[in-house]
């Protein structure tokens, strides 16, 4: 228990690092709506944004009628998403997506958008997932996949970073299909799961996206911290980020980030 509350807190620092919202804002802004579309969300619904960050997905779903819970293991980021939320009517909850404090079948629709996929214990926060969610609602989750270039920045990072918790699994499985599928095995009906890309263009450059990622994004900060009285291997993981980004076509002004978005039916 006491590891496991540690591991916890470190996670929940983790986030708070750096500027996250400004990445939510200001670079992937348009998953949230994208979720909530795929989702159907309707006037009046129950709605969950578990892992919810500043509320991506939940100011879009809260602008389309839904009653909606912003959970967040992160307390900062609740407190930016209630500020920048416009006054709409949202509940920002302190919750750990693998222990989430809502009944069974509490809610017409869950949702996470790049969120639950950094929870530790993947089938814990699933059965989480398929747990809140009443018969017949639907489950909706939006991940990097482990191809795409966040799964891919991350594979480059890891060497650099320090080793994960016992028993963690890497967040960009998440965005395997086949992986969330058994995730949720029965729990769920009627799946339905595509593959796409964001188009980013947020950045012009390959070092301007190191930059903004080393100042803003808490894995990328917590990497270069672990790594940080170790000049030289500071030196090769920012070349391999800057590649990697040129490889993605950073230095042309777009950069395609793909995710999988995976929609479901509770059984």
């Amino acid at each position: 228990m006491q590891a496991d509350q540690a591991l916890k807190a470190k996670h929940r620092a983790l986030w708070a690092l750096g500027d996250y919202p400004a990445v939510a804002g200001e670079v992937i802004a348009a998953l949230g709506p994208a979720l909530v579309a795929a989702a159907d969300i309707k006037q009046g619904q129950r709605v969950l944004d578990v892992a919810a960050g500043s509320g991506n997905a939940a100011v879009p779903a809260a602008r389309a009628g839904a009653q909606v819970v912003a959970s967040d293991l992160t307390p900062e980021l609740l407190e930016t998403g209630r500020r920048r939320a416009d006054g709409l009517p949202i509940r920002w909850e302190v919750g750990d997506a693998e222990a989430l404090p809502y009944a069974d079948g509490e809610f017409d629709t869950v949702l996470s958008c790049v969120g639950v996929m950094f929870a530790p214990h993947h089938q814990v926060a699933a059965d989480e997932l398929v747990r809140v969610c009443r018969r017949g609602g639907t489950i909706a989750v939006l991940s990097w996949t482990p191809a795409g270039f966040i799964g891919q920045m991350f594979a480059v990072m890891k060497p650099f970073a320090p080793p994960p918790p016992l028993g963690a699994q890497p967040p960009p499985l998440w965005g395997d299909e086949q992986h969330v599928r058994a995730l949720l095995g029965d729990g769920v009906a009627q799946v339905q799961a595509v593959t796409a890309s964001l188009e980013v263009d947020r950045f012009g450059s390959a070092q301007e996206f190191l930059t903004f990622f080393k100042t803003c994004y808490g894995p990328t900060i917590a990497t270069y911290r672990h790594i940080a009285a170790e000049p030289e291997r500071v030196a090769a993981l920012d070349q391999a980020l800057i590649e990697l980004a040129r490889r993605y076509g950073a230095d042309t002004g777009r950069m395609p980030w793909e995710y999988l978005l995976l929609r479901a039916s509770r059984a």
